[in-house]
């Protein structure tokens, strides 16, 4: 009983770790090798935080587990969202750049009710990875052509960019990094999955609540910190590059290695609660008519309550079944 349970916390743990030794060793490599700092900070620091979701979601696809692959990506977008925005509005209400209010989060909400509309159908597949990866190379053609012009696209924490590392320690780096990624994810799927069979819940479930909060936990720390620092760009920008990152990279694994059905629910229940509570942010951000867009205490607490009355939802209904 106890086993997957350590297991799972064992495995989020050295994820966590790992993922940030492989940035580490990933970014010294290529600013060694003379990559623009602007492709280093924005490519591989930027979305080297989503490595976690990335690399749980390729093991359990590739073991057979596509609840936890899809619930993982959409399960880190609800937390992303509602629950990491809504404690950071808690700590310190946020503004929102105007220019955040009418390009990112819109872009968003825009990929969100995309991927909704692709799993109508009720199946992920191969057309639906290759449309996913065509949608991820314009992204990031856009973030590197905006930052190029000066127009400030997502912002993303760059300040721990390391510089003259050597290219043996780098190379040591990247490797133990990514070895450790694959032991710790496949340790956090096999414990998920009994932690599933224990409580006889689907593997949704637990990539949505256990699994997708835990491989959030970057997300968490650097928006904390950058609200702390007075970085509302960046803590913003974190959860926004992330959430893109989630729907256009992570939903391939599965489309790509295990391609089928979708989990009963995601269409019914999570996707149409990850567009209503992404949209909730973009009201919100308005201001309501205020000079400067921002979400305050109230709003956050709103983001919270509602993450809160889903996961109960979530469990509820699936323990009673």
């Amino acid at each position: 009983m106890l086993l997957p349970w350590a297991s799972v916390i064992v495995g989020l743990a050295l994820l966590v770790w790992s993922a940030d030794r492989f940035i580490y060793g990933s970014a010294g490599l290529a600013r060694t090798m003379g990559i623009s700092p602007l492709i280093v900070g924005m490519v591989i620091v930027g979305f080297g935080t989503s490595a976690p979701e990335l690399v749980v979601s390729v093991i359990a696809a590739a073991q057979g587990s596509p609840g936890i692959s899809m619930g993982n990506a959409i399960g880190s977008n609800l937390a992303n969202t509602a629950l990491i925005l809504g404690a950071v509005a808690l700590i310190k209400p946020f503004t929102v750049q105007r220019g955040v209010l009418k390009v990112e989060i819109p872009m968003v909400l825009g990929v969100s009710v995309a991927v909704y509309l692709m799993a109508l159908d009720g199946w992920l597949t191969y057309r639906d990875g290759a449309m996913l990866a065509i949608g991820l190379i314009g992204f990031l053609s856009w973030m590197v052509y905006s930052a190029k012009r000066g127009e400030a696209p997502i912002v993303i924490e760059g300040d721990d960019i390391p510089n003259n590392v050597p290219t043996g320690k780098a190379a040591v780096w990247i490797i133990v990094g990514l070895l450790l990624l694959v032991v710790s994810s496949q340790a956090l799927v096999w414990g998920a999955t009994q932690i599933a069979a224990q409580f006889g819940v689907s593997d949704l479930v637990i990539g949505l609540t256990v699994v997708a909060i835990g491989t959030s936990l970057p997300e968490l720390a650097a928006s904390v910190a950058g609200i702390v620092k007075g970085e509302n760009d960046i803590a913003l920008g974190n959860i926004l590059g992330s959430n893109l990152f989630n729907l256009l990279a992570i939903m391939q694994a599965p489309a790509w290695i295990a391609p089928g059905l979708v989990p009963d629910g995601m269409v019914e229940r999570d996707l149409p609660v990850m567009v209503g509570i992404t949209l909730l942010l973009l009201i919100f951000a308005w201001g309501f008519g205020s000079r400067q867009p921002r979400v305050n205490r109230l709003e956050g607490g709103v983001l919270i309550s509602t993450y809160i009355a889903y996961t109960v939802y979530l469990i509820m209904t699936s323990t009673s079944a």
